[in-house]
């Protein structure tokens, strides 16, 4: 059996994420490859109950560390019941964020320590990591008119202000350049069409996604 791979899709709201994974998750299957699609935070039936409460309500509505806390409940709860599970198949998961988004949002954009993250990191998942990880790169005015578009109630996140935005675009970008063997940084200014492209371009680069068909 071939072995799983496990690509993660991050950037700010906007972006253009889920869309993207969407895209990559359709051109794979057409290739023969068993795909999971997944997000975070949710994935699974007890991480999408911790969902609600992570991007409905008030901005202020948990303390940082508490929303970190949180966000990994969710994420171990993602891990061993949908990413590990299909990756030992020889499945290839795509998630709609996964870790570096916590490292963005509760670390940059809120304050948690690098040291905190990384010891909650390693409490749930170890050493396990993406083999690639897409980062959608667009601008934060951008992003949050796109965003905003969009309407339903999931825009906590949304509406903490530009300067968090702002922090959290160049959490990305530090986390690209910190991992190049695992990230790829992409603009989300073109089209998705066009988006989509230069997505599969890097994923066969990187991952060799030539399929079985």
């Amino acid at each position: 059996m071939s072995p799983g791979r496990f690509i993660t899709f991050e950037g700010g709201e906007g972006a253009g994420k889920s869309t993207q994974a969407k895209l990559l998750a359709e051109a794979l299957s057409k290739r023969g490859l068993d795909v999971v699609m997944t997000r975070e935070p949710g994935g699974a039936p007890t991480a999408e109950q911790i969902r609600s409460l992570l991007v409905e309500g008030e901005a202020g509505r948990w303390d940082p560390v508490t929303e970190a806390l949180l966000h990994s409940a969710a994420r171990r709860e993602h891990l061993v019941h949908t990413v590990l599970p299909a990756i030992r198949r020889g499945a290839w998961v795509i998630s709609d964020r996964f870790a570096d988004s916590t490292v963005a949002y509760q670390g940059a954009g809120q304050g948690v320590t690098a040291a905190q993250l990384d010891q909650l990191y390693r409490l749930i998942a170890g050493d396990f990591q993406p083999d690639l990880t897409v980062i959608l790169d667009l601008p934060v005015a951008a992003g949050l008119k796109r965003a905003a578009s969009r309407g339903g109630k999931e825009d906590r996140y949304e509406r903490m202000g530009v300067a968090f935005h702002e922090r959290i675009r160049a959490s990305f970008a530090a986390i690209a350049s910190a991992n190049p063997k695992r990230c790829v940084v992409i603009s989300a200014t073109a089209d998705p069409a066009s988006v989509h492209r230069s997505v599969l371009a890097a994923t066969d680069s990187r991952l060799g996604a030539r399929g079985i068909a």
